[in-house]
Order: structure tokens, then sequence, then C-alpha cells
């Protein structure tokens, strides 16, 4: 495993438990609003954390830890991340993962190990414009796939989507919806330009509040529970 970063405690990584969060480096989108540009774009990679330090970390904050939620970049492009999780279910920890929903197999072969106890997939666009937003070729199968997996695993999720003002529109938001119909939660989250991928959305505005209730309106009239954050 590439290992970037980790915060030691957070209180909002993991709904209603006391985390660490581990950063993987690695990704194969390239979100242009995407807020870990240091664990995206290679060249500003650093020295990578050992799985060995992390591990032992964990093993002393055993009882004061309820979970470590792992993101990225992409966690599930990681070799040896079978072995990785396995191991922190030896330690007794509650698994989180963030993943961008491009690599349904991996991600199916996780949850039917019993790896996983929650999984947070970001949502990028309808499915139609999809490549448009993350600049990369990509299959909406896989992206499909990969809700259906999530939805029918029987493990606590919620699927969510990064509001830029200037790619996404209300219908645009209504329609990931439809594709999400059903699932226990949606997050429309807040665009915040503190550092991006590209270097032109630092001047890009997010929602405003006024603007995201009204989506939140329509959208539980087919979804359960839709928060903003």
């Amino acid at each position: 495993m590439r290992i970037g970063d980790i915060q030691r405690f957070s209180l909002i990584d993991y709904p209603g438990k006391i985390c660490a969060t581990i950063f993987t480096q690695g990704c194969n989108f390239r979100c242009p609003y995407c807020h870990n540009p240091e664990l995206v774009d290679s060249s500003l990679h650093g020295q990578p954390l050992t799985e060995e330090a992390l591990l032992a970390f964990l093993e002393q904050r055993r009882g004061k830890l309820d979970a470590v939620n792992i993101t990225g970049g992409e966690p599930l492009l990681q070799q040896g991340l079978i072995e990785f999780l396995q191991q922190l279910r030896g330690l007794g920890y509650l698994v989180k993962i963030d993943t961008n929903g491009s690599f349904p197999k991996q991600l199916r072969e996780i949850i039917s190990e019993g790896l996983l106890d929650y999984v947070a997939m970001d949502i990028k666009a309808p499915l139609e414009r999809y490549e448009e937003i993350v600049k990369v070729p990509v299959s909406p199968d896989d992206i499909e796939e990969s809700i259906a997996i999530i939805m029918g695993s029987g493990i606590d999720y919620e699927f969510r989507t990064t509001l830029v003002k200037n790619l996404l529109e209300g219908e645009d938001v209504d329609n990931i919806g439809r594709l999400i119909k059903g699932s226990r939660r949606y997050v429309m989250q807040k665009f915040v330009p503190s550092k991006t991928l590209d270097p032109a959305f630092m001047t890009s505005s997010g929602w405003t509040d006024e603007e995201l209730y009204q989506i939140k309106g329509r959208l539980e009239r087919f979804l359960p529970s839709v928060i903003i954050r």
C-alpha cells in the first residue's frame, strides 16, 4: 500500500465513531476540484508512510479509537489492501472506505470477505456526464455495478456528491438522486476551494444554502435521508 498520510483523530469521517483516517496515494480520476491534489498527482507524492508504523500506532490506540477510515486518492487501487484490512480487523477496528466506485470487482471482494463496515461512494455526476467531470475514460456500467453492490451489501453506506457551481446544475443532482433511488443516505457536500487539483478551480464557488435546500426538498421525494454537509 502507498500511504501518504494519517489523520490520527477524527470525529467526522466515520459517522458516530471516533476514527483515524488513512490517506492513500494514487487515483484513476482527475476531478479538477479535488481537494487532495498531493494524493492524486504523482509528481506531488511525498515519501509514503510504512504499514508497519501505522499498524504500530493503531495497536497503541486500541480502546481509544473505534474505527479506521481509508480514503485517498482511490483506496481500491492499492496492492495489498485486503491484507491490510485483515490486519485492521485483527486489531478489532471497524473499517470504512471512501471510493469513487470505478472498481466494482475489488469492492465486491472486500465486502464479501467481511472486511468493511461502512462504504462512502462519491457519485461525481449523472452517468452521461461522468467523463466530462472526472476528465478520464470511465465505464458507466462500473459505476452502476458499484452502486448496486453497496445497496445490496447489508452494511452501512452513503453516497455523496461534491457540488461545484460551474460543473453541475440542479437537474444533474436530480438525476444523481434518481440513479441511487431508494438508497439509505445521500450527502450533498459543499465545495470549499482550500486547494484544488486544477488551480483554476480555486476561484470556483459552491452552492448557496438556499439552492441546496431546494434540491434537498426535491430529492427527499425518493431518497429517505438527504444530508447537506
